[in-house]
């Protein structure tokens, strides 16, 4: 798939390596806090899969390996893989310095196959992966590859409903197709972590329903064990979000859902 499509992938590849240096020092993802111990996992991910020790991880899209070490401290033997430069040597240096368990391949995620010939207990994504990816056919094949008999598939992302809607101007507005092939290009200043920030994000995604999702698994002989939805999120990155008494943030109206959980299992 990326050979078919160089160009989409080469300028996300390019503005997520500009996108790391200002992730890393900022508040959103609150490095202090991360290499003094802190954890950078949600309650999502942590209910659902539970105890992690002496298990193999391989997490798709790891940005730069907060989450992927955040499970090396609970006991896991991790592996991530990412399409950023940049964001692979990050978690490299955080890795070695924090002298935790884990690798770090840079590549394209649908090529992972290529790259990495072990198989895992689990294989994780979250939140806003799959929207960067043209097909998930080649995705749904190179998880079945990578998990062992009886490992689980667990993703839990923005839900479908999400991007649907144009949000470059400070307010929702409805403009994509839940079901649309074509290609998303969005050119704006700053990025999610860093509003302020003076770079200009280029990038290129595609929407995916919830039976795309489901049937890129099911297709290659994994076994759903749960779908969830939910109408809170753990990040404030839409407009006119507000904070609950659990501390999520949702919708004023609570209309639909803005996440969704989907876990699977390798028979």
């Amino acid at each position: 798939m990326s050979d078919a499509n160089p160009d989409y992938f080469k300028v996300n590849r390019d503005t997520w390596n500009q996108k790391v240096a200002i992730h890393a020092q900022s508040d959103f993802y609150n490095m202090d806090g991360f290499l003094a111990g802190e954890s950078s996992l949600n309650r999502y991910e942590l209910q659902a899969l539970g105890d992690v020790n002496g298990k193999s991880l391989l997490h798709l899209q790891c940005h730069f390996g907060q989450d992927t070490l955040s499970f090396s401290r609970m006991g896991a033997s991790c592996t991530g893989v990412d399409l950023s430069d940049e964001g692979i040597a990050l978690a490299q240096k955080l890795a070695k310095d924090l002298q935790l368990d884990a690798t770090f391949v840079r590549c394209n995620v649908l090529e992972t196959s290529a790259y990495i010939k072990e198989q895992f207990d689990i294989v994780f994504t979250s939140y806003g992966t799959i929207g960067w990816l043209p097909d998930l056919k080649p995705w749904g094949k190179m998880i079945a590859e990578r998990l062992r008999s009886g490992g689980i598939f667990y993703i839990v992302d923005f839900h479908p409903l999400v991007w649907m809607f144009d949000y470059s101007s400070g307010k929702a507005e409805l403009r994509y197709g839940y079901h649309q092939k074509e290609a998303i290009y969005e050119e704006y200043e700053g990025t999610y972590a860093d509003s302020d920030s003076s770079m200009v994000s280029k990038e290129y995604g595609w929407n995916h329903g919830l039976g795309e999702v489901i049937s890129a698994l099911t297709e290659q002989g994994l076994i759903v064990e749960f779908l969830r939805e939910h109408d809170e999120s753990p990040y404030n990155v839409l407009p006119d979000l507000i904070q609950n008494e659990n501390g999520l943030y949702v919708t004023k109206d609570r209309l639909y859902p803005l996440l969704f959980e989907l876990k699977v299992r390798k028979p």
